[in-house]
């Protein structure tokens, strides 16, 4: 391996925190990645890594040298691809993680434009509607709803979605249509969302001429994905808050009802987040701007 490839084994071990994640990550043997440290280590003459039974930490050394290499490894790509046709610039594996939804509906139907247009790249298309930690997971990009807590990834906003209040008509048969937010604690069901990632329930929202508010409204049944929200609402079990997009076909077709069109909740963000060291790749760079001109017409800016 020469040393290029041994920076890149480096750089992803460090920021993995994993022999093992890191082969995996880069289809490499495990064998291979240890070899690559070894050689490393002994050409710069020192130790990069606390190797224990439980965590692989970088030494004072190591996190000295990885600042410096992902700089050289980011120069070494733009050298790689300097000459080359804007076709053959986009290659090599992906992987992105998107909110179920958003992958089903939205990515994997325009796939095939993206892939003709660049036969050179592979996609590795994830769906999770939980948080997780990108560099741990080997993931280069996640698409994300919603406000995001601080953190060291690099955050570039697609627009902002519509949220939107349904029922269902079987639902406002039997318990009539809301004229009114206050009406809802009273008289009035929603299917409880619950966070995937803390368990703690969403409460119902509006945007008022007193400003944003939130409502307690009952539930019946409580779910921790888009998918259940949507099906449940269906069935009649209750009001959902839930982005335009996801229903516009449901509301076309009317088997779901816009209610409370003055009081919806304001819109949310989204955004693709991607690590550090994969902001100058070119795959990515494409598939970002592709994504966003994609939603393009079901966001708002």
């Amino acid at each position: 391996m020469d040393v290029l490839g041994q920076y890149r084994v480096f750089v992803q071990i460090a920021e993995m925190g994993s022999f093992i994640k890191a082969a995996h990550a880069l289809e490499l043997s495990r064998t291979s990645v240890s070899s690559a440290i070894q050689q490393l280590e002994s050409e710069v003459g020192v130790r990069l890594f606390h190797r224990t039974t439980r965590a692989v930490r970088l030494t004072a050394d190591g996190q000295l040298l990885l600042e410096r290499v992902r700089r050289l490894l980011a120069d070494a790509e733009d050298l790689t691809h300097l000459f080359q046709s804007p076709q053959r610039q986009v290659a090599g594996r992906l992987i992105v993680d998107a909110p179920s939804r958003i992958a089903r509906r939205w990515i994997a139907p325009a796939l095939p434009g993206l892939l003709l247009r660049h036969p050179r790249l592979q996609l590795v298309l994830r769906s999770t509607d939980r948080k997780i930690d990108l560099v741990q997971e080997g993931v280069d990009c996640a698409i994300r709803v919603g406000a995001l807590s601080d953190s060291s990834l690099v955050l570039r906003p697609l627009g902002r979605v519509s949220l939107v209040n349904c029922a269902s008509a079987a639902y406002l048969r039997e318990f009539g249509e809301p004229r009114h937010v206050d009406q809802l604690r009273d008289g009035h069901w929603c299917v409880g969302y619950a966070s995937p990632v803390t368990g703690r329930m969403q409460a119902w929202e509006a945007l008022t001429a007193d400003g944003e508010r939130e409502f307690d409204v009952p539930s019946r049944v409580i779910v921790d994905n888009a998918e259940s929200y949507i099906a449940c609402c269906r069935a009649g079990l209750g009001l959902i808050q839930v982005p335009r997009f996801d229903v516009q076909h449901l509301l076309e077709s009317g088997d779901l009802i816009e209610v409370l069109p003055q009081a919806r909740a304001a819109p949310m963000e989204v955004s693709a987040l991607y690590p550090h060291r994969k902001q100058r790749a070119r795959r990515l760079v494409t598939f970002i701007d592709w994504l966003q001109a994609l939603l393009a017409p079901s966001l708002e800016a």
